[in-house]
C-alpha cells in the first residue's frame, strides 16, 4: 500500500468523524451551510455534512441571571442606588430569533431595566420606594417581557434585591428613628411614673385613713376606760371631779415614766418640779369647785328672768271703756 493511500485514508476518517458531533443537554447548536442558515439542533449525536455545514454557535437554554445596579433619584430628591436581578432564558422554539436577532443580549436587558427604573422611581419618595419594590420589579417585568419576546428571550422574574440611599440619608433616617423610639420610651416611663406616683398617693391615703380609725379607736378606749375608772373612784365616795383630777394626775406621771424610759429622747416636759403633780391636782379641783358654783349661780340667775311678772290695770282705763249714758 502506498503512502499517497495511506494519507487519503486517514484524511477520508478524520472527515467522517468530523460529521458526528454532539449537543449538551439544555442547550442548541446552529448549523449553517455556506454561510446560510440551515438547521437548529437540539441535545444528542447530531450529524452535518463535512466542509459543507458548520457549527456557528451554541445558545444555552438554562435560566440565567443578571444583575443590574441603577443609581437614581427620587421623588423627595434623595438618590440611591437599586440593585435589579433579571432572570430569563432563551425559548426553545425562537433559538434562531435569540441568535440572530440580538447581538448582546445582556446590553439589551440592562437598558430596559435603567429605562423602566428611571421612569418609576423619580414618581416615588424614598419611604415609598422601599414599601413599593415589589411594584417596581412588575413594571421592569412586564417591560422587558414585551420588548425581549421578540428576540426569543423570557423573562422569568425581576427582582429588586438592594436599595441602597446615600450615606447621610440613612444617618439621618436612623436618627430619625431613634428619636421616635425615644419619644415613645419617655412616654411609657412617663405613664409608669404617673402610675407608680397615683399608687403611692392612694397607699398613702389608706394608710392615713387606717392611722386615723386607729386613732379614733384608741380614744374612744381611753374615754370608755376614764368613764369606767370614775364609775370605780365614784363607787368608793370620791365625786366626778376629784376623780377627773385623779386620773389627769395619773396620765401625768405615766407620761414622766414613758419619757425616763426613752434613753434617747430629747423631749423636756415643763414645768417638772416635784410639787407639779400635786400643784396640778389642787389647781384642777379648785378650777373644778369654782366653775360648779358659777354654773349654780348662771341657774339660779335664769330662774329669776324667766318667771313671769304680774300685769297691773293703767290708770283710767276704767273710764275709757264706760258707756256715755245721759
Amino acid at each position: 500500500m502506498g503512502t499517497g493511500l495511506i494519507i487519503f485514508l486517514v484524511l477520508a476518517f478524520f472527515i467522517f468523524m468530523s460529521s458526528f458531533f454532539t449537543v449538551k443537554q439544555q442547550s442548541s447548536v446552529i448549523i449553517e451551510r455556506f454561510g446560510k442558515f440551515q438547521s437548529v439542533r437540539n441535545s444528542g449525536l447530531q450529524l452535518k455534512i463535512p466542509l459543507v455545514d458548520r457549527l456557528a454557535g451554541r445558545v444555552n437554554l438554562k435560566i440565567q441571571q443578571l444583575d443590574v445596579i441603577i443609581e437614581t433619584k427620587t421623588r423627595d430628591n434623595v438618590f440611591i442606588k437599586m440593585k435589579v436581578s433579571v432572570q430569563f432564558k432563551v425559548i426553545q422554539e425562537k433559538v434562531y430569533e435569540a441568535f440572530y436577532k440580538l447581538e448582546y443580549p445582556h446590553d439589551q436587558i440592562t437598558s430596559y431595566v435603567f429605562d423602566v427604573v428611571r421612569a418609576e422611581v423619580p414618581k416615588l419618595k424614598l419611604d415609598d420606594v422601599f414599601e413599593r419594590k415589589d411594584d417596581i420589579a412588575v413594571a421592569v417585568k412586564r417591560e422587558l417581557n414585551e420588548a425581549m419576546s421578540t428576540y426569543g428571550y423570557d423573562i422569568i422574574n425581576t427582582l429588586v434585591t438592594d436599595i441602597d440611599p446615600d450615606i447621610q440619608v440613612k444617618n439621618a433616617m436612623n436618627r430619625i428613628n431613634a428619636a421616635d423610639r425615644e419619644k415613645t420610651a419617655a412616654e411609657f416611663e412617663a405613664e409608669s411614673s404617673r402610675i407608680r406616683i397615683v399608687a403611692k398617693a392612694k397607699a398613702e391615703a389608706e394608710s392615713k385613713r387606717l392611722q386615723g380609725q386607729g386613732i379614733a379607736d384608741q380614744r374612744r378606749e381611753i374615754a370608755r376606760g376614764l368613764v369606767e375608772s370614775v364609775e370605780v373612784l365614784n363607787n368608793v365616795g370620791i365625786n366626778s371631779q376629784e376623780a377627773s383630777a385623779l386620773i389627769v394626775v395619773t396620765q401625768h406621771y405615766d407620761t414622766l415614766q414613758a419619757i425616763g424610759a426613752d434613753a434617747n429622747s430629747n423631749l423636756i416636759l415643763l414645768p417638772n418640779s416635784p410639787q407639779a403633780g400635786s400643784d396640778m391636782l389642787n389647781n384642777m379641783v379648785a378650777s373644778f369647785t369654782a366653775s360648779n358654783q358659777v354654773g349654780e349661780m348662771m341657774k339660779k340667775h335664769n330662774k329669776k328672768v324667766e318667771k313671769p311678772k304680774p300685769i297691773q290695770p293703767q290708770s283710767g282705763y276704767e273710764d275709757d271703756i264706760q258707756p256715755d249714758i245721759q
